[in-house]
């Protein structure tokens, strides 16, 4: 998100336009804490994880009072343009707050579970893939050296794009995601059977909303008779210093939403599909459910033999 803000701000100023970055998200916006934002002010923030101008949840912009003191706010500071950087929710209150305000608001897809539709990926996603990844490779020492199966849950409350990605990436030997439901009897016969095989260690990435890991790790342990180790990831797959892709892809989203304003768009979001950036109506964002590649899941079961 700092490679975003900090491309929004240089390419508006390049523009001879003046930004005001309203912290704290919505919630910002309707208290009135903002802040102006000068070339100087971005200086040295795009090898930050997560963002100087932080971010929080606002139930407010769920209702018709949260909307109406969100539009008096942004009317207050002579806005004419609006950028919000996040996920569904984000792009949600941006489409009611376009409506009620008449203020253009350009979305900039940024979230690690990728479930925003419309773009083939988002900022963060990159990142925490390779945050994932690079424990997974660790654990995989463990497992081999003692020859055990570990179950490594990682972020997807919803969705399991992060799971699929890294699962794919990491060899891991079973990927569980909340779109498929999990057959725990097939997966243990499965294991044992790859034990006869000559197989002495494998990886189960699960995503969180797939199922209580805990309670996988034991039926599994218990069926199969085989050591079963845990490791939940958690918030590590948020933070870091972000990767050479999704600094870059921040850099041309930030850029474009600001050209997208220059256009008189009123209410876009920014997207990448087939290697070139482009946009698509916000909306769309949230309201069409972004499909998992089962082409993709069926190739990991393939190479994971």
């Amino acid at each position: 998100m700092n490679a975003a803000i900090r491309s929004v701000v240089r390419s508006a100023i390049h523009n001879g336009l003046e930004v005001t970055g309203f912290e704290r998200g919505y919630s910002g916006l309707i208290d009135g804490q903002s802040r102006q934002m000068g070339a100087r002010s971005v200086s040295g923030i795009i090898n930050l994880g997560g963002t100087i101008l932080k971010t929080v949840r606002c139930e407010s912009m769920k209702t018709s009072e949260g909307l109406e003191k969100a539009a008096e706010a942004l009317k207050a500071k002579g806005v004419e343009g609006l950028i919000t950087i996040g996920g569904d929710g984000t792009f949600r209150g941006g489409s009611r707050l376009q409506r009620v305000s008449g203020i253009p608001v350009v979305g900039i897809p940024a979230t690690i579970d990728n479930d925003v539709s419309g773009t083939d990926t988002t900022i963060g996603f990159d990142t925490a893939v390779n945050t994932a990844l690079s424990a997974i490779d660790r654990i995989r020492d463990t497992a081999t050296s003692h020859e055990r199966i570990f179950v490594v849950e990682v972020m997807g409350r919803k969705r399991g794009f992060l799971a699929l990605e890294v699962g794919l990436a990491g060899g891991a030997e079973i990927i569980l995601v909340p779109e498929i439901e999990a057959d725990l009897d097939g997966i243990c016969e499965r294991l044992k059977g790859a034990r006869k095989e000559g197989k002495t260690s494998e990886i189960i990435v699960i995503a969180e909303g797939a199922g209580d890991s805990r309670e996988v790790a034991e039926y599994l342990s218990e069926k199969t008779g085989h050591q079963v180790r845990l490791t939940v990831l958690g918030y590590i797959q948020r933070g870091g210093a972000p990767t050479a892709c999704s600094r870059a892809l921040a850099c041309e989203f930030g850029h474009h939403a600001v050209e997208l304003l220059l256009q008189g768009e009123e209410r876009t979001m920014v997207c990448i599909s087939g290697g070139k950036i482009g946009s698509v109506d916000l909306d769309y964002s949230w309201e069409v459910e972004k499909e998992l590649d089962l082409r993709r899941y069926r190739l990991a079961e393939i190479l994971s033999r």
